[in-house]
């Protein structure tokens, strides 16, 4: 009986050490020999992935693993490089601690990426919609009857080409449409056309179809901009009311909002006056991001908040001058993790906390007219290819 109650005891007492062993396993722990000693040492999981994948990560400069794996290393700041034939290298300062799960994450650029038009029959004025999924844009080297105003939906997959993804609203049949300066709805179902010459007079067309009789809204106007303000202001609150009160207090006090991720975790802003944001999640979560932040703001030079892990990262220094009409200079890619920001007639993709800033294009385009298509698999940039006696196309830059 004693010999048959010591065995369960025995293996009861193995099962809880083989149970402990998993768990500080799972938690990090290594087990090894110091010196001749029996040691327990403490480690943190770094966790390396890539877009694509299949990449080599090097830690320290060593080749350590591929992406898509899970590494062990001691607590500690290490150099890690992710890299794949064919793309940039990204390089990284993680923070390592003990039983935490730290992130590496690359989206890799290809060193030379494929340039492919979606139009062809001259285009100006390219203006992105609310959505960021549509693309109006001005056609006036054309027939009266092709010229005007259309709508490429860059959510659509047609079968052969991009150029059959465009949509006409307007044509230049009764009125020059193709002259027209072109204002989205708020809720991108409507377009506001408007031209200055020989009169000021102004047109709401419908975003979905040809317009054969557009709506004269001149005598209106002041009622349309109050209706679309109405509406702007309406999904920012909306927006700003999701956020936590402390969070809330923040941006009011300091964000000059430029532009929300697609996930709305995330705010790009300029300072609108200088200050100290201090913390607002205490304690502070763990396992996230450990670039150096910047806590200390100055007015007008521009951010990204995190409001998930309330982290604040300095950007630029300030935005670059640009065109009244001209899109921002920089603004979120659709993964929520990275920008696009235009300067000096080049195109570059950063992180949100502005590292692995890489150039991925630097050939000829129209002023800031760089939009991000949806999927974040490429982006749409306007240019003649430094060709001046050709009219600009639409072209996009293959990212994948």
């Amino acid at each position: 009986m004693r010999k048959q109650l010591a065995i369960s005891f025995a293996v009861t007492a193995i099962l809880l050490a083989i149970t402990a062993t998993v768990i500080l396993y799972g938690k990090g722990y290594r087990f090894g020999f110091s010196g001749g000693t029996p040691k327990v040492a403490g480690t943190g999981l770094l966790v390396a992935t890539s877009t694509p994948n299949g990449a080599q990560v090097f830690v320290n400069g060593e080749l350590t693993t591929a992406t898509d794996n899970t590494i062990n290393l001691s607590p500690g700041e290490y150099e890690v490089r992710i890299y794949k034939d064919g793309y940039f290298a990204w390089n990284k300062k993680i923070t390592v601690k003990k039983e935490v799960v730290s992130k590496a994450d690359a989206l890799l650029i290809p060193a030379a990426p494929k340039l492919e038009n979606i139009t062809n029959i001259g285009v100006s004025n390219p203006v992105l919609d609310p959505t960021k999924t549509l693309l109006a844009y001005n056609v006036s080297s054309q027939s009266a009857l092709k010229n005007g105003i259309y709508i490429l939906d860059m959510t659509l997959r047609p079968v052969l080409t991009l150029q059959n993804a465009s949509t006409q609203v307007a044509n230049d049949a009764g009125l020059n449409f193709s002259q027209s300066t072109i204002t989205w709805s708020p809720d991108s179902k409507e377009l506001l056309a408007s031209f200055t010459t020989p009169l000021a007079s102004h047109y709401l067309l419908a975003a979905d179809s040809l317009n054969t009789s557009p709506d004269n809204v001149t005598l209106t106007l002041d009622t349309v901009n109050a209706t679309w303000e109405d509406l702007k202001l309406e999904k920012e609150m909306a927006r700003i009311a999701g956020l936590k009160k402390n969070v809330r207090a923040v941006v009011s006090q300091y964000f000059n909002v430029l532009d929300w991720s697609a996930d709305d975790t995330k705010i790009l802003y300029s300072a609108s006056v200088s200050g100290t944001i201090e913390p607002l999640i205490n304690p502070p979560l763990i396992g996230t991001n450990s670039t150096q932040e910047s806590r200390d703001i100055e007015k007008d030079s521009v951010y990204v908040y995190d409001t998930k892990e309330d982290k604040n990262y300095k950007i630029l220094d300030n935005l670059p001058k640009m065109a009244e009409d001209s899109p921002l200079p920089i603004n979120w890619y659709p993964d929520s993790k990275h920008l696009v920001y235009v300067h000096n007639g080049k195109i570059d993709i950063m992180e949100y906390d502005a590292q692995n800033q890489t150039t991925v294009y630097a050939g000829p385009f129209v002023d800031s007219f760089v939009f991000s298509w949806p999927g974040a698999s490429k982006l749409v940039i306007l240019t003649n290819l430094g060709n001046l006696a050709i009219t600009p196309n639409l072209y996009t830059i293959s990212l994948k």
